[in-house]
């Protein structure tokens, strides 16, 4: 996988200024104060940092955007970046300031002037999820040199920015899988890089197909029935809270390629639809992350894997299986595969682990896309206040979310004529029936959100802390949720 850039934290150091090559970025309150570091490379470039900063390009700036010198004079870096961000900055707004500096990183690495900053850490932690790079190129790009940031305090700032490692290292996990094309990462390969996270200490179980149809999961085997990659599900296990302490459940949908089945999609933009496993990449950077800071909770997350296509073999639009719950569903549409998917394994999830809460991931909807676009995820829930703790996670990290309603006044719009459910409710309110389907395999006593992270998980351009690509969306949130609601 993927590795954060190499980053440590060293006290300020005015010699070292001059000769450093690569990219300097140096963090200066609205006002255009400088610090003793600062003042320093404004007499080395013979002023152009005080001008710079009176200039009116300065003055329009947003938080942790930066004004960028290049070659200054008197110093041998190629870019000298004056980096926005008042010292009572929000979080969201220092991690803005470390992509802006990762934005221009190159294979010299680059010097970060933070000084005494208070957000410090968070500086850092946004670098590191920038300084990020996914590609196969034929002629690989060199990689990222290191960071270095100078700071006031750095055996203090390290110890903050500590736990931001395994998050980082969760995000990036997440985003190789959903960035990897359906011909590398098969549901085979996908097991088998879950399996080598017990190298962590995660316990993992993976269920083929043979265990999976003596177990009852006909509506997820049904999905994955025209394909030649076999259909599976993992489970991994984090147990770092009290032994008999019921389990936090994460569901990830795991369709590594969809083509929508014999209700094939049309041709524009399926190449997209490798991105349609981003449910479990979420669970699987969020299991990385427990296991590489030793979480004090008990975290058990399932996904299932499998790839729609449209064989032969594959199931019909027309079709009834009977879900693992027993209930009967009607395929109305092979498109709508990812609900079938979820809904063995969260009823099998129940069944097995009695766990104290369920939420369940997947780029479910194109609908949710219509009704939030790119910047929220959507969040259906029958729990206030797992919802709205789930909510705060997330406007805590920075991440999108939007809570959905979830009414019984859609209930009709799944209902079959001759099965108890039809997996499609058509095209108004698509998202919300897609949730009210799942809703039905939640028992009514077990507090559950479902996440449609559709538009979130690929956007079609780079945000604020990732490329265009993959970004990763959900672990940060997640991690959070487990920290405040779930550790003992």
């Amino acid at each position: 996988m993927i590795h954060p850039v190499a980053l440590r934290f060293t006290a300020s150091d005015a010699e070292a200024l001059a000769p450093r090559e690569g990219r300097l970025a140096l963090i200066v309150p609205p006002e255009g104060k400088l610090g003793q570091m600062g003042r320093k490379l404004d007499r080395l470039t013979r002023g152009a940092v005080t001008r710079a900063l009176a200039s009116e390009g300065w003055g329009k700036l947003a938080a942790g955007d930066s004004l960028d010198l290049g070659f200054p004079g008197g110093l041998a870096c190629e870019t000298l970046a004056l980096v926005k961000l008042d010292r009572r900055a929000s979080v969201a707004e220092a991690r803005k300031a470390g992509a802006t500096v990762a934005k221009g990183l190159g294979e010299k690495g680059a010097l970060v002037i933070a000084e005494a900053h208070p957000r410090a850490a968070d500086i850092s932690f946004g670098l590191a999820l920038r300084a990020y790079r996914f590609d196969y190129l034929s002629e690989p790009k060199k990689p990222f040199g290191p960071v270095e940031m100078m700071v006031a305090s750095p055996e203090t700032v390290a110890a903050e920015a500590a736990p931001h490692a395994a998050l980082a290292e969760g995000v990036f996990f997440t985003r190789d899988l959903v960035n990897e094309p359906a011909n590398i990462l098969t549901t085979d390969d996908f097991a088998a890089r879950l399996a080598a996270m017990h190298e962590l200490g995660l316990e993992v179980e993976i269920l083929d197909e043979d265990e999976l149809e003596k177990l009852g999961f006909r509506a997820l085997l049904a999905v994955g029935q025209g394909s030649e990659s076999p259909s599976k599900v993992v489970v991994m296990r984090w147990q770092g809270g009290e032994p008999d302490a019921a389990p936090l459940a994460l569901v990830g949908k795991g369709v590594c390629f969809d083509s929508g089945g014999i209700s094939i999609k049309p041709a524009a933009g399926m190449e997209e639809m490798t991105m349609d496993m981003g449910g479990a990449a979420v669970v699987a950077g969020v299991m990385r992350t427990l296991a590489l800071r030793k979480a004090r909770a008990n975290v058990v997350g399932l996904v299932g894997l499998v790839e729609n296509m449209p064989d032969g073999r594959a199931q019909r639009p027309g079709d009834i299986v009977k879900s693992l719950k027993g209930d009967t569903i009607e395929v109305v549409n092979t498109d709508a595969e990812g609900r079938m998917v979820l809904a063995d394994v969260l009823w099998y999830a129940q069944e097995r682990f009695a766990p104290a809460a369920v939420i369940d991931l997947a780029t479910l909807t194109g609908a949710i896309i219509v009704a939030l676009g790119h910047d929220h995820a959507g969040i259906f829930s029958n729990d206030d206040k797992l919802s709205g703790d789930l909510l705060s996670a997330a406007k805590s990290e920075g991440e999108g979310a939007w809570p959905m309603p979830l009414t019984p006044g859609y209930d009709p719009l799944i209902k079959s004529r001759l099965a108890d459910i039809k997996n499609s409710g058509g095209r108004w309110g698509g998202a919300i029936t897609a949730a009210a389907f799942l809703k039905r395999f939640i028992k009514p006593d077990v507090p559950w959100c479902h996440i449609d992270i559709a538009g979130v998980a690929l956007p079609p351009g780079e945000s604020a802390l990732a490329p265009k690509g993959a970004t990763g969306w959900g672990v940060m949130t997640l991690d959070r949720l487990i920290r405040t609601r779930f550790e003992a």
